[in-house]
């Protein structure tokens, strides 16, 4: 029998199925979706097997070398969802089949170099190198450009040998545990132990008393009699005690309990929405549903009540929510309704906690998986529904390879699996609702708030005004009027700032220098913390001067402003107010998210300040007052969606207020207030607002009414990448059909980044049913290019991101 496996390396001359003999002490062991070690040229690498065949047209085939799994980690669906996934997204299929497992199990192999023979006998500048050890790793020895050069050329003199070693990180966590010896203790341990082996003789008793027929792990031994590990240890050797070390999950959730809250009644508009689903769900029919409810309608408790009835039919879960911070107060009500039923996917968990959730699924010991993009590929092989909260969020699009949305990869596995997809939101993306005006989603709506709050008040400030009477501070005199009223009541705000950092700019009043990034296009942030000034691109920083580097002025001025600016102002104005800040800066420690936003849950705090990540999802009755501090920081980005993002910001903003009993106000601070982004979600009024942009996009030839395709290319030389994306343009204007519009080449918004001058082009189109097969086939011929001159190309299908 053979092995047909795609092997670890993203390559085009790799991204084919290679054959390999399966031993005989693998038949019937091995099977698609496996992880295996295979040799590869001089080295032994990972791989997945795609298919068994018992033929092969080669003459020699090597076999395969180890199983790293007892069982497949990709199922048969997911082997089918990465082939249309590297198809749909031009990538290779490996790409595509390491995106769907945890990076723990992604094993990577490592180059071990060894002298061949007596280490004196290497070139002097390496013998330093194995003074002291017998191999080294490549990474630890190739240090600097001159000891590379000489490895090499040892290499190639056969004075070095290398060897491959293939590393699996899965490392699972285990507990050490105590048992008496399965007849009980054997031997009468008090006489053999004697009077003066006092704690030895208590963990006997102890054990004996509590754990007669079971195990007890060592730690709770030593916290409970307060012994130490040698006290243990000497039992052990007497072999009055046994010890085993046992696998056990780590629990991110370990220090929560959950317990079932009250089940709220539901409305009769949940009650309508639910009834299609159900009736979906009873069919087991693939029906893509768009739930459009305003903030605060009940949406997760039809997403509940939708997992209940799959539950019942003995089917599986996924729910898909946008952000980290989303998460908790999701995790928290998924974990009150379904207990130990729940995984939990997503970024803030360490790769240790991933992989065990993950294991969780697979061997299917839970029956519901909630979590950010990614676990859209959660392995269940009985699915009975998918669920996307705030499907309009553009983090559910992948930036890097493979390039997929978790919208597509969702209606792909519904579709597979025959169960319906709920794509949920205030503020749906105008692609899904179009689509449910065109009947291919079918449209659900929740127009009312749950108990019949009534939607908050939202006053618009125009801060030209503000300037012009001489108020430079980032609060208009009516926001500022409005907190203190709210301070002075006990009630809770929220102020949001799309835009993390102190100053955006910092720039010399004498000279116009601004300082720059030297790896990107872009002005450096100012932050207070550390005085650094930083690049959010490519990470570089530096410390803030203060003179002029240009002309030794000391005019260096701060401009815009951060949130950090903005805790700092709220400090000077309002010292009585307690603030918490949350934004990447505030929560980059594990765990902090949950911490912030439960000390705000506590009231410990009267104002939460933060960018996006508390635009949704937050619940808290006490909120009455949210003010937006610069609605127009999106709104003139170069990008078509930032009239629909500023408008979905300040939708979902604004839901977080007067969620309860208490009313809710908000106040809306722009230097546009006439647009119609913002006047559309003055009033809450999506539909307004769809028709208005609609319009905008049809006469821009924009999506619905076109599908777009963005090619990047990006190279160290600016004329290389302009060389490449032209000859790439001119290509696709002969291979695409008249209708298709090919905008570009230009230079990409921000053209520098890293150090790679970065030029696009934009396909629109409305039909082209050989682009994808264009496309891959273009990817291709670039490959080598690619390889030897560190030349960049990449194509989405469906951008989201335009800088």
């Amino acid at each position: 029998m053979y092995a047909k496996v795609i092997v670890d390396v993203a390559a085009a001359q790799t991204n084919r199925a290679f054959d390999y003999r399966i031993p005989e002490e693998f038949d019937g062991i091995v099977k698609p979706g496996m992880r295996i070690v295979v040799p590869f040229g001089p080295r032994k690498i990972q791989g997945f097997v795609w298919k068994i065949t018992d033929q092969t047209e080669l003459s020699r085939v090597k076999p395969l070398q180890e199983i790293l799994d007892p069982y497949p980690v990709l199922t048969n669906e997911l082997l089918e969802l990465g082939e249309w996934l590297a198809l749909e997204t031009v990538c290779f299929l490996i790409t595509a089949y390491q995106s769907m497992i945890p990076s723990a199990i992604r094993a990577k192999p490592k180059k071990i170099l060894r002298p061949a023979g007596d280490p004196a006998e290497l070139p002097a500048e390496l013998q330093p190198l194995f003074a002291e050890t017998k191999e080294i790793n490549w990474e630890q020895a190739a240090a600097g450009k001159e000891i590379r050069l000489a490895l090499k050329k040892a290499l190639q003199n056969e004075e070095l040998i290398i060897d491959y070693r293939l590393q699996d990180r899965t490392n699972k966590k285990t507990v050490r545990v105590l048992r008496l010896p399965s007849s009980g203790p054997t031997k009468d341990y008090k006489t053999e132990l004697g009077n003066k082996a006092k704690k030895q003789t208590e963990v006997m008793n102890w054990i004996s008393s509590y754990y007669p027929n079971t195990s007890v792990t060592a730690q709770t031994v030593m916290k409970q009699l307060g012994v130490t590990q040698g006290v243990i240890q000497s039992l052990v050797k007497k072999g009055l005690l046994l010890e085993e070390y046992r696998e056990i999950y780590r629990d991110p959730y370990e220090h929560h309990s959950f317990s079932e809250t009250e089940r709220p009644l539901l409305t009769d508009q949940q009650k309508q929405v639910l009834q299609p689903i159900h009736t979906a769900v009873e069919k087991r029919e693939y029906v893509p549903f768009l739930l459009h409810g305003v903030t605060g309608s009940g949406k997760t408790e039809v997403y509940l009540r939708a997992i209940e009835t799959v539950l019942d039919k003995g089917k599986e879960a996924i729910v898909l929510v946008p952000e980290i911070s989303l998460t908790p107060q999701m995790v928290e009500r998924f974990k009150e309704r379904f207990g130990s039923q729940v995984a939990v996917l997503h970024s803030a968990l360490s790769s240790g906690e991933k992989y065990d959730e993950w294991r969780k699924v697979h061997r299917k010991e839970v029956k519901v998986a909630v979590g950010a993009r990614s676990a859209v590929f959660a392995p269940f092989e009985n699915l009975g529904i998918v669920i996307i909260d705030e499907e309009h969020e553009g983090s559910y699009k992948q930036e890097d390879h493979p390039r997929y949305h978790a919208r597509q990869v969702a209606l792909w596995r519904g579709n597979y699996h025959g169960c319906p997809v709920i794509l949920g939101s205030a503020t749906p993306s105008l692609e899904s609702y179009a689509r449910a005006s065109r009947n291919v989603y079918q449209l659900l709506e929740l127009p009312g708030r749950v108990n019949n709050t009534a939607m908050p008040e939202v006053e618009i400030t125009d801060m030209r005004e503000e300037l012009k009477q001489g108020n430079r501070s980032a609060f208009s005199r009516l926001l500022l009027e409005k907190i203190r009223d709210r301070l002075n009541k006990g009630e809770q705000i929220v102020l949001f700032l799309n835009r993390r950092g102190y100053s955006t700019f910092v720039m010399c009043r004498n000279c116009g220098y601004t300082a720059a990034c030297p790896h990107c296009e872009i002005t450096l942030t100012y932050h207070h913390t550390g005085r650094l000034l930083k690049c959010h691109y490519c990470g570089y920083h530096e410390p803030m001067v203060n003179k002029c580097p240009e002309c030794d002025s000391d005019h260096i001025r701060f401009f815009g402003t951060g949130t950090q600016k903005v805790q700092e102002e709220i400090t000077q104005l309002l010292p009585e107010a307690r603030v918490i800040r949350m934004d990447v800066d505030t929560t980059s420690r594990k765990g902090s998210h949950e911490k912030l936003l439960q000390s705000f849950r506590n009231e410990e705090a009267d104002i939460l300040l933060g960018t996006q990540m508390i635009a949704k999802g937050l619940d808290f009755p006490k909120i009455t007052l949210v003010g937006v501090l610069a609605a127009d920081t999106m709104l003139h980005l170069p990008d078509f969606r930032a009239p629909e993002r500023t408008f979905q910001l300040l939708t979902q903003v604004s839901g977080r207020a007067g969620r309860d009993k208490l009313r809710g106000e908000v106040v809306v601070q722009t230097y546009t207030p006439e647009h119609y982004s913002i006047q559309y979600a003055r009033t809450h009024d999506f539909q307004a607002f769809a028709q208005a942009e609609m319009g905008q996009r049809k006469r821009g030839g924009y999506p619905p009414y076109y599908y777009i395709t963005l090619l990047t290319v990006s190279h160290e030389n600016a004329a290389k990448a302009m060389k490449t994306v032209d000859q790439m343009a001119a290509h696709l204007k002969t291979a695409l059909s008249p209708e298709s519009k090919i905008l570009g080449p230009t230079v990409s918004p921000i053209a520098r980044i890293k150090d790679r001058y970065r030029y696009q082009c934009m396909i629109k189109y409305k039909n082209e049913p050989d682009l994808i097969r264009i496309l891959n086939d273009m990817h291709s011929n670039y490959q080598k290019e690619m390889a030897k001159e560190d030349l960049t190309i990449s194509i989405d299908m469906e951008p989201q991101m335009f800088m």
